[in-house]
Parts: structure tokens; C-alpha cells; sequence
């Protein structure tokens, strides 16, 4: 077994016994290494391999932040292996689409009115009228519109693969939306439609909402597409 799986292991059952929690330290280097019979060298080389899929976060320095504290952040994880598989052309872009299809709609299927988060989704779509905003900017308060409704449904794996598409093809989605030939008008397009997604789920019709984020989801796609296409 490879120093990072011992590690990961022991993360794993510490935190299933209860004996651990996130945001907790881990014991420090030395302690560690004795702990799990591993080199001093094994053990770093482990907590980088950890810190980069999200399973821990390390500082240096004082204070209650700084040392090595459990995240448990998977969608780090998720997005990292996603990146590999759209470097390596092995997932495209459309499976991504496609991805968000299934997610999303499911999502607003199994959500209920009272699970919508509507102060945290309208303070965003607030947000995403103020004039000035980057392309940037607009798309991130985007995805965290779509991620906010998406924890409606109360199953936070759905969540968790949910940010992790986000981070994973955040770069490639703003090079799609400054492709398009007039970015202003999407944009008030798709502000209309976020509303009506919303006003959908917290009036309790599900379906509708579902229809709607589908249609949402499915026009951005095509027209981001075709905007790219070379002719």
C-alpha cells in the first residue's frame, strides 16, 4: 500500500469513528509518521498527494489555521480527475453538458419549495445584475446559482459532483462566453431564465422547473457551440 493510501486510511477511519472531524489538525509530522510506520519522507509526499484532492489543507506559521487540518473537500478531488479525462479528450465538453443535464434536472425534481434556498439563489441573481460585471464574474455567480439550487434536492453527492464540474470547466466555459458575438444580450437572456427557474421551484412545480433548467442548460450549450464552430 502506498504512503498516501495509509494515510487516506487512517483519515477515513478516524473520521468514521468520530475520533476525528473536519477542520480538525492532524497530529504533527513526527507523530504521524510513528503512528502509521512511515517514513518521515513517505509521510509529506502523502500529504501532498491529500492536499492536492482537497482531503487536507496545510500553512505554516501560528494561529489555529496554520498546520495540517481535514477539509474533506471531494469536489477537489472530482475535479482534478475530470480535468485529466477532458486533457487526455477521453470526456468532452458535450459529456459535461450532458452531465449537468441529468444533475440538474434531477435536482429540481426531487426538490421541495421549502428546500429552495431562495434568500442565498436571489442575493445571486441580484448580484448578476449590477452592471459592469466580467464575464468572469457573471459566470461565477452563475455556477453558484445552479449549485445553490442543486442542494434543494438535499443530496450532497449531487452537490459535491456539482462543484466539481463547476471548478473543472470554469476556465473553458468563459473562453466559450467571450466567443459570443453580442455576451450582452445572452446575458440578459439567461438572467430571465434563472429567475424563472427559481420562481418555478419555489412555487413547488418541480417539473416545470426541470423543463426549464433542461431548456436553459440545452440553449447555452448550442449557441456557446455554435458560436465556436469553425465555419
Amino acid at each position: 500500500m502506498k504512503a498516501h493510501e495509509v494515510v487516506m486510511n487512517w483519515v477515513t477511519s478516524e473520521l468514521a469513528s468520530g475520533r476525528l472531524h473536519i477542520g480538525d489538525h492532524l497530529p504533527g509530522e513526527r507523530a504521524l509518521a510513528e503512528t502509521l510506520q512511515v517514513s518521515r519522507s513517505s509521510l509529506r509526499e502523502a500529504l501532498r498527494v491529500l492536499e492536492a484532492l482537497g482531503t487536507i489543507t496545510t500553512a505554516t506559521g501560528s494561529g489555529p489555521r496554520s498546520g495540517t487540518i481535514i477539509t474533506a473537500a471531494p469536489e477537489q478531488a472530482f475535479a482534478l480527475s475530470l480535468n485529466l479525462e477532458l486533457a487526455t479528450q477521453r470526456v468532452e465538453h458535450e459529456h459535461v453538458a450532458e452531465t449537468r443535464l441529468l444533475l440538474e434536472s434531477w435536482a429540481a425534481l426531487h426538490s421541495a419549495p421549502e428546500q429552495v434556498d431562495q434568500a442565498a439563489a436571489g442575493a445571486l441573481l441580484d448580484r448578476m445584475d449590477e452592471a459592469g460585471l466580467s464575464v468572469e464574474e457573471f459566470l461565477a455567480l452563475d455556477a453558484e446559482f445552479h449549485a445553490t439550487l442543486s442542494r434543494a434536492a438535499g443530496n450532497p453527492l449531487i452537490s459535491t459532483l456539482m462543484d466539481a464540474l463547476r471548478l473543472a470547466i470554469a476556465d473553458h466555459t468563459a473562453e466559450l462566453a467571450r466567443a459570443l458575438p453580442e455576451w450582452t444580450r445572452t446575458a440578459d437572456r439567461l438572467r430571465a431564465e434563472h429567475r424563472a427557474i427559481l420562481a418555478a421551484l419555489a412555487g413547488g412545480d418541480s417539473v416545470a422547473a426541470g423543463d426549464l433548467l433542461r431548456e436553459h442548460i440545452s440553449g447555452y450549450y448550442a449557441e456557446t457551440t455554435a458560436a465556436t464552430r469553425t465555419p
